[in-house]
């Protein structure tokens, strides 16, 4: 006898947020939405090519990335002296003098978690492309959520910028290509978010024993709709 997880996964079924109507999801065009057969509640929205979108920017995204973490963030010059530094530079240097704790936390910020987003999302997306999709991409949206929540690149921008505004006065301040990367960076990554479905690639997911999902007449459809 199926559990009532089971039986949600194999009918595809879905209560709606207001009325907790159970429901099963009809198959939706590019660009239709369903909607609650009894509040009229929006369900799910199948977006036009998500899957592509995200992967292409996913691939932008991690050349940004390398690009902002190889080349120079800011150039320093002061006296007739000049120093620049990367964003790895950087956390070398506050382990050097002492903070190391500061050291690890910007590094998981603003380098590990970033690039295990974005390998994430990378895998996720192409995997998503050749449906059905394999089981274990499920585990990965779970940490892709995850690790979008402790990537900070736009808190140290932030810093970055203030930085260059309260030492202007002593010293000439150069952004280096790393940063004009790091902000592109940080578009994309918003653009992704935006961009991602996570349940275009939960519908892609292979089927419990690789079966098909039954078709039960005694579950409500949820009205679908076509257009944006």
């Amino acid at each position: 006898m199926k559990s009532d997880t089971e039986l949600l996964l194999s009918e595809n079924l879905v209560a709606c947020p207001d009325c907790d109507l159970l429901q099963r999801l009809p198959p939706l065009p590019a660009g239709g939405k369903a909607r609650c057969s009894r509040c009229r509640r929006i369900l799910a929205v199948d977006r036009a090519h998500t899957i592509e979108r995200t992967l292409a920017l996913s691939v932008a995204a991690s050349i940004l990335f390398a690009v902002a973490n190889l080349q120079s963030l800011i150039s320093l010059s002061t006296r007739g002296r000049e120093t620049n530094t990367t964003v790895f530079g950087s956390i070398l240097e506050m382990w050097a003098r002492g903070y190391e704790v500061t050291a690890v936390v910007v590094g998981f910020c603003s380098i590990a978690a970033p690039a295990l987003y974005i390998a994430f999302m990378l895998i996720v997306s192409f995997a998503a492309l050749y449906p059905p999709v394999p089981w274990w991409v499920g585990i990965l949206l779970h940490w892709v959520d995850r690790q979008q929540t402790w990537a900070m690149l736009e808190v140290m921008m932030l810093g970055l910028l203030i930085s260059l505004i309260k030492l202007s006065d002593i010293a000439t301040m150069t952004p280096g290509l790393g940063m004009y990367a790091m902000g592109g960076l940080i578009v994309v990554l918003a653009a992704m978010k935006v961009t991602f479905d996570p349940e275009t690639v939960w519908r892609r997911l292979q089927w419990l024993a690789d079966t098909d999902p039954p078709v039960n007449p005694g579950r409500p459809d949820a009205v679908e709709e076509i257009g944006s």
